[in-house]
């Protein structure tokens, strides 16, 4: 293989008796490169979209969560709720309880979350940074506040200084809805309006209010019961060694979820948006390496006394189609790399000084910029991708060869 690597990289790089062969040569190098800068490029911003998405969920998601396979709500109480506490990684837990209630201020109306939450919440997650108006309070003085998510606000047309209560309405468990009297049927409580939160996700943004747990147990007929157990972790400590103890401890009865594993289907859209890009810039990748396939074929025509030549000195047919395969080889290779080093310089670049704004960059965003993030499973994709339609591409040229005299 020596011998027919030597010559096709000769024939590569030496100046061809038409100047054509030369500028087609560089042409489907040039080719390969551009799709395969493009292809780092999309991969890398997808990565980044999904990191950023996922910064955005861990704003207000756990760490981990924990509920019940069966059923809304369970009993935290007995051995293993024991052991999970005691667990030296765990910070924090914070008991939460989650339905659904209509709110209502003056004459506006919406169906919402709501969620209630422990005192400790604000250990949980960091309050501050979602907080758009007002100050994160469940309950003070005897009074209950209720903390809304920025949509929920703008649809009932309120804001954190408004100084008349929600009333939130709550269907009673196991009753019968009294036609004679509908509202028989259902709890009502009021709360005075704390803070407006923004998590920049529209599930909990235009969805959700945040009220103590105690409010939510009464409002929801609920005594000790609790619909999740939502955990933060300790610095350093190994998410996935926790997750897999506490399965252990709860047994199958129970779920524990990561913050992948809480928003699965967003992160799976994502993912299935990035793949299907991916096949359809290997279409785009296998048009320009229709290009080596016309270098090549101008090569074996310009090279055909070399050919007479080499098989007069005893060369058969194998030798010379491995000389002109690794010919294609070398010119979907030198694309591809210079394709790669060519993307993660761009995607450096625009991670360092965001070249490229999103929206104009007027903060109409999350960010200003596009997001990109590097990945080397990405690269060995796109390079293995590469690399086997320019091997595929020679052989069309390579075997019409073989079949001549």
């Amino acid at each position: 293989m020596k011998l027919p690597l030597y010559i096709a990289k000769r024939y590569l790089f030496s100046k061809k008796s038409h100047n054509a062969i030369n500028i087609i040569s560089l042409i489907a190098v040039c080719g390969v490169a551009v799709a395969t800068l493009a292809t780092v490029c999309t991969l890398s911003v997808f990565n980044g979209f999904q990191g950023l998405v996922a910064d955005m969920f861990s704003s207000f998601d756990p760490e981990l969560k924990i509920t019940a396979v069966k059923g809304k709500v369970f009993e935290p109480a007995g051995e293993p709720f024991l052991q999970i506490r005691s667990l030296p990684e765990i910070a924090v837990i914070t008991e939460t309880l989650e339905d659904n209630v209509l709110v209502k201020y003056k004459e506006r109306q919406v169906p919402v979350v709501l969620k209630g939450v422990s005192d400790n919440f604000s250990e949980l997650i960091a309050v501050p940074d979602i907080l758009f108006d007002g100050e994160f309070q469940l309950q003070e003085n005897g009074h209950t506040f209720a903390n809304l998510g920025i949509g929920v606000a703008s649809n009932l047309g309120m804001n954190a200084q408004f100084i008349s209560p929600l009333t939130i309405y709550a269907p009673k468990r196991n009753a019968q809805v009294n036609l004679a009297n509908p509202m028989s049927s259902f709890n009502v409580d009021y709360a005075y309006i704390a803070s407006v939160f923004r998590v920049s996700q529209p599930v909990y943004d235009d969805n959700y209010i945040i009220v103590s747990l105690d409010f939510a147990r009464e409002l929801l007929d609920y005594s000790t019961q609790v619909g999740a157990w939502e955990i933060r972790l300790k610095d350093g400590a190994n998410l996935s060694a926790v997750q897999k103890k506490i399965r252990q401890t709860l047994g199958d009865d129970f779920e524990v979820k990561n913050r992948y594993e809480q928003q699965e289907s967003a992160f799976k859209m994502i993912s299935i948006e990035k793949w299907v890009t991916f096949l359809m810039l290997c279409f785009i990748l296998l048009i320009a390496v229709f290009n080596v396939i016309g270098s090549l074929s101008m090569l074996l025509v310009d090279k055909k006394d070399d050919i007479q030549t080499l098989r007069h000195l005893g060369a058969d047919n194998r030798l010379i189609s491995n000389i002109f395969l690794l010919e294609g080889w070398l010119i979907s290779t030198l694309g591809t790399f210079v394709g790669i080093v060519l993307g993660v310089l761009l995607c450096l670049g625009q991670s360092h000084f965001g070249w490229i704004k999103l929206g104009g960059g007027n903060g109409a965003f999350a960010t200003d910029f596009y997001p990109v993030k590097i990945e080397i499973p990405d690269l060995l994709f796109v390079l293995v991708a590469a690399l086997s339609i320019g091997f595929l591409a020679a052989l069309y040229p390579v075997k019409a060869l073989s079949k001549t005299k």
